[in-house]
């Protein structure tokens, strides 16, 4: 009897130990940030010296060098709200799908606490950022503390913890230390680029280890309260539920043959190169007297006769659907939600290959057909690339198509037209809208078409995207069930 006490006493006097420790670090992390703010709301004279000097240093350094400036910026976009929102919010959906519930409610507290603190404090010091000679970026609002070392801490850790189950033991610790540069990085990119103090950076960097630490003692706490077992946080909030966190856990290989289906996609690729060459060569040289001819003579004619201020501002929000940002957008939701859904990474593959393929071949075939954009009023001004083919109407078709090809033989639900739909509703209006701002012939858009088509079709039967679906693979959660998330959520979230 004795034996099983010491046994049953063990593993929450493990606990305790390593809370102490924690809430040692936690209470250090928020003791630093309290003295920090109290030294800068007070404008102490060695810390404002320093923090000016430093910022001066680095204006100077960083400054006469715009791909420097460019690096920086593509850095310190990372901890921005718009890729942090957007990160977290994957994961609470592919967590929820995934029936993790709990950690989805840990997901939002923590990153909701965050968006929370950084404004407040900032409204309650008032800090002024600093102000450089020459000034290379900019940014809105009061600069103590550092909401991109703040947010990129909170979310980047979070997400750390969550995850950190579903990778192999071995993986763990470079997975820690990538994080750990990556937001050193980003608070890093703040100073050079001249919007914070090194002040506010390590004041956003210890109020978020004090948040962070805080919702993640919590956590524990919970499961403790719930008699679970409470494992070092080395190894994640929840360990029990890697398989479940897992990616792709049922997925031993990819491609059966990726040798062979690399071969074949680069001959292929190739293939279809040279289909659009001659189109395009024959439609902008050698097609005078034509039908094409009369197409792209009369067509951009008919659309710059009838322009008018509402039409103009409607062609130019429905073009921004087929830019770049746009398509990197939807695909950028699409495939981490169906790879949740149907644990497979072959789905994404295609919609990845499909976009990079017809990113490749548009920039080739342009390149070297280098037609002109036509002779009317290019409301668009003017372009690095050439007319042929529409590289805007090309990867919406791709982007539409690739998704409709995943999504419609693995549901029987109504909604899977919806994506039909958008496969030809996206491509017309965008092509309709590049017409009509001048910047592209109809046989551009028959262009788009043939790319889209010819390189679609050859992804298709050499990925083969829902093979799954053929041997039975089923969603990790049912369409009639999408309703059942919310009460998994409010449920985890209320104590027991």
């Amino acid at each position: 009897m004795t034996a099983v006490k010491e046994a049953g006493r063990r593993p929450l006097s493990h606990f305790a130990e390593r809370s102490l420790v924690g809430l040692l670090a936690v209470a250090g992390a928020g003791v630093g940030f309290g003295l920090l703010l109290m030294l800068v709301r007070f404008r102490w004279s060695p810390l404002r010296d320093a923090d000016h000097a430093v910022a001066e240093w680095f204006n100077d350094l960083v400054a006469p060098h715009g791909p420097l400036v460019t690096v920086l910026q593509a850095i310190t976009d990372l901890g921005g709200r718009p890729v942090l929102i957007w990160l977290v919010t994957i994961a609470v959906v592919g967590l929820l799908i995934r029936r993790q519930s709990r950690l989805a409610v840990y997901l939002i507290v923590t990153g909701v606490g965050g968006l929370i603190l950084d404004p407040s404090l900032k409204a309650l010091v008032g800090r002024l950022r600093p102000v450089v000679d020459v000034p290379i970026a900019a940014a809105p609002g009061n600069s103590f503390p550092s909401g991109h070392a703040l947010g990129s801490f909170v979310a980047y850790g979070a997400l750390l913890l969550v995850f950190l189950p579903a990778m192999s033991p071995r993986w763990r610790k470079p997975a820690i230390a990538i994080a750990a540069v990556l937001v050193f990085l980003v608070g890093l990119t703040r100073i050079a680029l001249g919007v914070h103090f090194v002040s506010d950076v390590i004041g956003g960097w210890l109020l978020g280890a004090a948040w962070l630490g805080v919702t993640a003692y919590a956590f524990r706490l919970w499961r403790r309260e719930r008699g679970r077992p409470v494992p070092p946080l080395r190894e994640g909030l929840e360990p029990e539920a890697g398989e479940e966190l897992a990616l792709a856990p049922d997925e031993e290989k990819v491609l059966e043959h990726p040798r062979s289906a690399v071969a074949e996609l680069l001959v292929g690729w190739v293939l279809v190169f040279g289909a659009l060459y001659a189109f395009g060569m024959f439609v902008s040289y050698h097609a005078k007297g034509t039908f094409f001819d009369t197409l792209d003579t009369k067509v951009p004619r008919w659309f710059a006769e009838r322009h008018t201020d509402l039409l103009t501002d409607v062609s130019w929000w429905w073009s921004k659907f087929g830019d770049t940002h746009a398509i990197l957008l939807v695909s950028l939701v699409f495939c981490p939600i169906v790879l949740a859904l149907w644990r497979r990474w072959r789905p994404v593959l295609f919609v990845v290959l499909a976009m990079f393929g017809e990113l490749s071949l548009f920039l080739a075939s342009a390149r070297v057909v280098d037609r002109p954009r036509p002779p009317v009023d290019n409301l668009d001004g003017q372009m690095p690339t050439s007319s042929f083919p529409s590289g805007h109407i090309a990867a919406t078709i791709c982007l539409w198509a690739a998704m409709a090809i995943i999504v419609f033989p693995r549901t029987d639900r109504w909604w899977r037209w919806l994506f039909v739909g958008m496969a030809v509703l996206m491509p017309v209006g965008v092509a309709t809208s590049r017409m009509y701002r001048g910047m592209h012939h109809p046989t551009d858009f028959m262009g788009a078409i043939l790319l889209g088509a010819l390189w679609l079709s050859l992804l298709y039967w050499v990925i083969k995207p829902n093979a799954d679906v053929a041997e039975g693979n089923q969603p990790a959660i049912e369409s009639e069930q999408v309703d059942e998330l919310d009460d998994e959520l409010a449920k985890a979230a209320r104590p027991d």
